[in-house]
């Protein structure tokens, strides 16, 4: 492996790129003309990111990075689900990402639903979103013990909540793919679970697998 595709350099540069969101200096970078007509025909990312798919949520802007650098897979509350599996296996197995960031956030609805759902006059939800929300319900009652199977949801910590269900999506990523968990112990990829602070505008590490 290339040195500036090791798990430890891309994270690195990962960094960088959001420490220049957060000072409001990004550059941008390998936006232009050039770099558009350079991946017609071919991509080779540095890394894959599964976020939330909060509109506040843009992974190449809050990293600073450009066309072809970011193989990003979001959706509401970053649930694991087959298809981010499949795509996060493609991204490691064929295109050759070293590093796989799991972003959840502060102030996300999903996150918010799935406390209000333990509320004693919860109203039901749609299906499909209902669906997403119970993927989140572990984390919100290891956070706040169920009295008589419900939750006052103005008692729950939902940065808590957020924490706890980032914790619980890379460790369910680890135990569905078999590839990724043997890239990690091979030391040729990593996953950094990281918050992101929307007013702040930092991405703040909070489990990290594998050598960064």
């Amino acid at each position: 492996m290339n040195d500036d595709r090791t798990p430890e350099h891309v994270w690195q540069e990962m960094l960088s790129g959001n420490e220049r969101f957060i000072v409001g200096a990004p550059q941008h970078p390998r936006q232009d003309v050039e770099r558009r007509h350079e991946l017609a025909t071919a991509q080779a990312p540095l890394a894959a990111l599964f976020g939330c798919s909060d509109s506040r949520l843009a992974a190449e802007i809050i990293f600073d990075k450009g066309l072809g650098d970011l193989f990003v897979v979001r959706n509401a509350g970053q649930v694991i689900s087959e298809s981010v599996i499949g795509s996060l296996e493609y991204a490691v197995g064929v295109l050759g990402v070293s590093l796989i960031i799991v972003l959840g956030h502060d102030e996300c609805g999903a996150v918010r639903a799935a406390i209000d759902s333990q509320g004693a006059d919860a109203a039901p939800l749609p299906p499909h979103i209902d669906n997403l929300i119970q993927r989140i319900v572990p984390a919100v009652r290891r956070v706040k013990t169920p009295v008589d199977g419900v939750i006052d949801p103005a008692t729950v910590d939902a940065s808590e909540v957020g924490r706890e269900h980032l914790r619980d999506t890379v460790a369910e990523l680890l135990e569905s793919s078999e590839m990724i968990t043997s890239a990690i112990a091979e030391g040729t990829l990593a996953i950094v679970g990281a918050n992101y602070r929307l007013l702040e505008g930092r991405a703040v590490p909070d489990i990290v697998v594998g050598n960064v």
